[in-house]
Formats: structure tokens, C-alpha cells, sequence
């Protein structure tokens, strides 16, 4: 029991990081495993090879430099979104010691899909808001900010894993309501403008 909830909270963590940048935590994880600090889940030892270290790495450095591009890392967001939910689902999925793969595939979709997803749109918004507020010159701030949030919470996880999971929740719940409620206020406008218009 202990080992599954400490191989749920890596993923979570791991996946909740995927929402800043979404190769560092692939890469972090690929390296702990190589290092023999983590253990991929049966089925996904792929992660932790060589040949995955490599391909991470490179991914990570194009990631982190594209995002001080103007316009371009705007245009990154409509991309990270879908590829966000799918790193972490496969995330969490491949630290779950969990037999039945249905159930595994289960929590990584809710739980690390969820959680990624989540963190990476309020990212997004965030960087829209820096473009509307300073013309994109508060973006590399953010992304900086990013940046390190995504390095260190990964990298932090490897040793804490559960204060890290915690962590990652607390910020998944304060974003998601910030969401929510963003785009209720977004539909009371709109349903005030129509109601106007007659």
C-alpha cells in the first residue's frame, strides 16, 4: 500500500510538472531511473533508456528556448495543452505498481492527464494576460518562472514525493477555480450582451 501511494504522488507530482514544461519531467524521471532512484512500472522501461535520455534532453532545451520567442510561445500553448494531458498521463501511468492495466490507464488519465491539463491552462492564461498587460515583454518573466517551478518540483520529487504531490493538488484546485470562474464571468458578458441586444 505504502509503495503504491508513494509511486501515485511521484506520478502526480511528476505530471503536475508536465503542466510548466512538459519534457523536464520526462527527462528528470528518464534519469532517476537510470540512476536507480525511481523504477518505471512493467511495460515502460522504454522511458528510462538511452536512447530516451537523449531524445528527452534534446526536446527539453528546444522547449525552454522556444518559450523566449515572442508570438511563438503563444502559439506553444495551443500545442502544450494536448501534449501536456498526454505526458501526464503517461507519467503517472508508468510509475503505478498496479497490476490491472485498466485501472492504471484509469488514474493516469484522471489523475495525470487531469492534473497537467489543469496547470498547463492556467499557465496559458497567464501568459495571455502578460501579453495583453506588457506587449509580451512580461512573457520571459514567466517563462523563467516556469521554467523553474517545472525543474526544481520535479527534481524535489525524487526525494519528497508527497510533499510535492500535496503541493501540486493545492495549486491544481486554486487554478481550476480560478478557470471556472474565469469563464463564468466570460458567459454572464456574453448572456448580459444578448439579453441587451433584444
Amino acid at each position: 500500500m505504502q509503495e503504491l501511494l508513494i509511486s501515485l504522488c511521484v506520478g502526480i507530482a511528476l505530471s503536475a510538472c508536465s503542466g510548466f514544461r512538459i519534457f523536464v519531467p520526462m527527462l528528470i524521471g528518464n534519469l532517476a531511473t537510470r540512476f536507480g532512484v525511481l523504477d518505471f512500472s512493467q511495460g515502460f522501461e522504454w522511458l528510462g533508456s538511452p536512447a530516451a535520455t537523449y531524445i528527452l534532453g534534446a526536446a527539453t532545451i528546444a522547449e525552454i528556448l522556444a518559450y523566449y520567442i515572442p508570438v511563438v510561445d503563444n502559439l506553444l500553448d495551443t500545442i502544450a495543452m494536448p501534449a501536456s494531458v498526454v505526458a501526464g498521463t503517461i507519467l503517472t501511468t508508468s510509475f503505478l505498481k498496479i497490476d490491472s492495466p485498466e485501472l492504471k490507464w484509469t488514474l493516469g488519465i484522471v489523475a495525470g492527464g487531469g492534473m497537467a491539463g489543469t496547470i498547463q491552462a492556467g499557465t496559458g492564461l497567464l501568459r495571455l494576460a502578460s501579453t495583453k498587460f506588457t506587449g509580451g515583454f512580461g512573457n520571459s518573466i514567466v517563462a523563467t518562472i516556469e521554467n523553474f517551478i517545472s525543474i526544481i518540483f520535479s527534481a524535489l520529487t525524487l526525494w519528497i514525493p508527497v510533499f510535492i504531490a500535496i503541493l501540486c493538488v493545492l495549486l491544481f484546485v486554486f487554478l481550476l477555480r480560478k478557470i471556472v470562474k474565469r469563464f463564468q464571468r466570460k458567459k454572464s458578458k456574453i448572456t448580459y450582451e444578448n439579453n441587451t441586444n433584444f
